[in-house]
């Protein structure tokens, strides 16, 4: 479907410069575009989770715990500066996603081209307030290497942690919970999916993940919304 997609688009483009007759791309069916399986984490085997991060000391433990509570993206995690919190006023701000081209890294805007600002929950506040602390420590004690990004979740140095590293560090604690292997990404979804079965507004949970159009939440986790003729029922007593 991406091979599609893109020959298309080129020979669109060669079309419109009126080097080809036409775009033989557009007389190809493509392949039907697959949905990746949404595999959140329940209520209990997150707790598991944060459990298992804290009884073992894993540095990431409070990035899972921003990561459930909040929906952000990897990206956005790893992105994310001290200067986009309040704690005082329990908010955060996303204003960047970080991106991993070959051989390096760079800040960008968020996926959805806008930034958006998110009330952090009590246990988020708390667990920040902590980090923030071991931060500094951590700050001083590599203070002859430390390089300073002004990053929340850095790397042990301090420069942006990987994607993969985060990746592998996310599967290890799920092994160490005995927990399925789920993508992180799933803790994306997990978030979205406490909310909506807890009832809350479809619309608070698109903005809280930052989608562009409602019809993304809804079309995404439509299988999880309560069902109409129950809602009905409900409603009618």
């Amino acid at each position: 479907l991406h091979i599609h997609r893109t020959l298309s688009k080129a020979l669109k483009q060669a079309t419109d410069d009126g080097l080809i007759p036409r775009n033989v791309a557009g007389l190809v069916k493509p392949p039907r575009p697959r949905r990746e399986e949404i595999r959140p984490l329940d209520g209990e085997q997150v707790r598991t989770l944060f459990e298992a991060a804290s009884a073992s000391g894993d540095r990431l433990e409070v990035l899972y715990i921003v990561a459930v509570t909040t929906g952000m993206r990897r990206g956005e995690l790893q992105g994310l500066k001290w200067e986009d919190l309040d704690l005082e006023a329990g908010t955060l701000q996303v204003r960047r996603s970080l991106s991993e081209p070959k051989g390096g890294w760079i800040f960008e805007a968020p996926k959805s081209g806008r930034g958006r600002s998110i009330r952090l929950t009590r246990k988020a506040v708390s667990a920040l307030r902590e980090h923030r602390k071991r931060h500094l420590e951590q700050r001083m004690q590599h203070a002859g290497f430390w390089q300073d990004h002004g990053l929340v979740f850095p790397s042990a140095i301090g420069t942006p942690i990987s994607g993969g590293n985060l990746n592998r560090s996310f599967k290890a604690i799920l092994e160490r919970a005995n927990l399925p292997t789920v993508r992180f990404h799933d803790l994306r979804h997990t978030c979205a999916t406490l909310l909506l079965r807890q009832g809350v507004n479809p619309k608070y949970v698109e903005e809280l993940l930052g989608h562009a159009d409602i019809s993304l939440t809804l079309n995404v986790y439509s299988h999880i919304l309560p069902d109409m003729g129950d809602a009905m029922d409900a409603a009618l007593g």
